[in-house]
């Protein structure tokens, strides 16, 4: 396949057992940049034989992460991966065939659709899951991530372009790996909150479990991809209900902030 004048950047912190199948499934891209913030395994070494240039950079929240990353691409359109992302042989056609008309225009970001695998299996029905509209192909002058430690999106004026397939996002191979992600996310969330002065609203937290569970398991369509659709319900509300918990208690214990921030790192769920 011929390659574009384009970059594949992919923020890493130990990710060996993936970063193979990402950087194996864009090759079309005339560069593989991968940014990483320290890694213990072995994911340095496996991304240089899989043809990636390697930097390190300290981990600055997922958004300045993937700002600076982009300044150190050789090309000024980037596509974003997650080390656990990669495309579908038919998206990576799509492209193939599109990209060099997109990136001769004016279009500030191309979005694609992204399909998530759970429990080692697609999920069906999910609709977060089915074909979530992303914008991961951006031209780095006209686009930028939104400066937030997590939960970050591309900002850019103007529309873009949707390719059809999707590609694939491998989500946690177990429920452990889960619940720790949720821990990390949830912690960063409320520092950004607790950065922007938000109000505290506990009397929400009665309703904030129920109303989220609904929501993703009625209304998305999660009951119908069975048990598994009842376990990613349950876990997004959880989620909903634990970060609204923490931030009350960084609100008024602010010593928690720190004590929270020796325990992440030392169990190497944050850094």
């Amino acid at each position: 396949m011929p390659t574009l004048p384009l970059t594949l950047v992919v923020i890493t912190h130990n990710e060996a057992e993936n970063i193979a199948r990402c950087l194996d499934s864009v090759p079309f891209a005339a560069e593989k940049l991968v940014i990483d913030s320290g890694s213990e395994d072995d994911t340095l070494a496996v991304a240089q034989a899989h043809g990636a240039r390697v930097l390190h950079q300290d981990w600055l929240g997922f958004g300045p992460q993937r700002n600076a990353a982009a300044t150190h691409a050789s090309h000024d359109w980037i596509l974003a991966l997650d080390a656990d992302e990669y495309l579908s042989p038919a998206l990576a056609n799509e492209l193939a065939e599109q990209l060099p008309a997109l990136m001769a225009g004016a279009s500030p970001a191309i979005v694609l659709r992204r399909s998530t695998i759970y429990m080692g299996r697609p999920m069906r029905w999910y609709r977060p899951a089915m074909g979530e509209k992303m914008a991961r192909i951006y031209h780095r002058q006209r686009a930028r991530w939104a400066d937030v430690r997590v939960h970050e999106s591309l900002r850019y004026e103007g529309t873009a372009p949707i390719m059809r397939a999707p590609f694939n996002h491998a989500n946690n191979p177990t429920l452990a790996h889960k619940q720790l992600k949720v821990l990390r996310y949830a912690e960063l969330k409320c520092l950004d909150w607790l950065d922007k002065r938000k109000p505290v609203r506990m009397w929400q937290a009665p309703f904030v479990f129920w109303l989220a569970f609904i929501k993703d398991y009625l209304f998305r369509l999660a009951f119908l991809d069975g048990w598994r659709g009842f376990m990613i319900a349950q876990t997004a509300a959880s989620y909903a209900l634990y970060k609204r918990m923490r931030y009350y208690e960084m609100r008024n214990n602010p010593d928690s902030v720190a004590l929270a921030r020796v325990a992440l790192t030392r169990h190497k769920i944050d850094r």
